[in-house]
C-alpha cells in the first residue's frame, strides 16, 4: 500500500475540519476526492501533506509503511508526495524549478524543464513572476509544472479544473494520465468533476460532507452523484 489513512481526525485553528477518514491508496491508482464547497477537501490533502496549521489530532498516516506523522512536509517530499501549490512565492517559473531540484538535491535539467513547459504552454512565461498576470488556466498549469517535476509518487492536485476554460482541462487531464503511465498515483480534488472525463482511469471515487467520508468505492456512483447533487446522494447513501 502506498498511503494509508487510519481513522485521521484534522483540525484547524482548534476547530475539528475532517473526522475520522480511513483511505488506502495503492501504486499507480487514481483516486478522486469530490464534496461540496468547504467539506474539508483541501485540508485533507494539506494534512497528508503536513501542512502547518492543519493537526492531526488523531488517528495514523502512512506512506510506504513509514509514519507521516513524524515527518515535517519537505520529508514527506522526499518520500515523494507532491501538493500542487495553490500560494508560490513570487519567483520566475525558471527559478521555482531550479529551486525545487535544489531542495530534492539534484541540479535541474534544463531540458526536461523546458519539455514540460511545451506540452503545457507556458513557455512565454518561464522568466515572469510567479502568476502575476497569469490567466486562470495558465496558474493550474504552473502548479502542474511544479508536480511534475518532483516526479512523485503520490500526486495531491487540489481542484486542477476550477476556474479554467475547457482548453486547460483537457491539457491537464493528459497530464495527469502521463503522471500515471510514469508510475504515480494521484489524489485528485475536484468539485465540479468536469476534468473526470479526460483521465484514462478512474480507481476509486471518495465523497466527503461535512468532514466525513460518506462514500469510498466503485467509480460507477458517479452519474447518481451527478444527477442527484450532494445533498440528495447523502439521502440515498444513508438508505442504501
Amino acid at each position: 500500500m502506498l498511503l494509508e489513512l487510519r481513522r485521521v481526525t484534522v483540525s484547524v485553528a482548534g476547530r475539528v475540519v475532517l473526522k475520522e477518514i480511513n483511505m488506502e491508496i495503492g501504486r499507480r491508482e487514481v483516486h478522486v476526492l469530490l464534496g461540496p464547497n468547504g467539506a474539508g477537501k483541501s485540508t485533507l490533502l494539506k494534512a497528508i501533506m503536513g501542512l502547518p496549521d492543519y493537526d492531526v489530532v488523531e488517528g495514523e498516516m502512512y506512506f510506504e509503511d513509514v509514519n507521516l506523522l513524524n515527518l515535517k512536509p519537505y520529508e514527506r517530499a522526499k518520500l515523494g508526495i507532491a501538493l500542487s501549490h495553490q500560494n508560490p512565492p513570487k519567483l520566475s517559473i525558471r527559478t521555482s524549478y531550479f529551486f525545487t531540484k535544489l531542495i530534492e538535491k539534484y541540479g535541474g535539467n534544463f531540458k526536461e524543464f523546458i519539455d514540460y513547459c511545451r506540452k503545457l504552454n507556458i513557455e512565454h512565461l518561464i522568466d515572469r513572476e510567479l502568476f502575476r498576470g497569469f490567466s486562470g488556466g495558465e496558474i493550474k498549469r504552473v502548479e502542474l509544472l511544479t508536480v511534475l517535476s518532483q516526479r512523485p509518487k503520490l500526486a495531491l492536485l487540489d481542484e486542477p479544473d476550477s476556474g479554467v476554460d475547457i482548453d486547460s482541462i483537457v491539457l491537464v487531464g493528459s497530464l495527469i494520465n502521463d503522471l500515471v503511465d510514469r508510475g504515480a498515483s494521484i489524489l485528485l480534488v475536484t468539485h465540479t468533476g468536469t476534468i473526470l472525463k479526460y483521465l484514462r482511469k478512474i480507481d476509486v471515487v471518495h465523497v466527503l460532507i461535512g468532514g466525513k467520508l460518506i462514500y469510498s468505492g466503485d467509480p460507477g456512483i458517479l452519474p447518481k452523484l451527478f444527477a442527484l447533487g450532494y445533498e440528495r446522494f447523502l439521502n440515498y447513501i444513508s438508505t442504501c
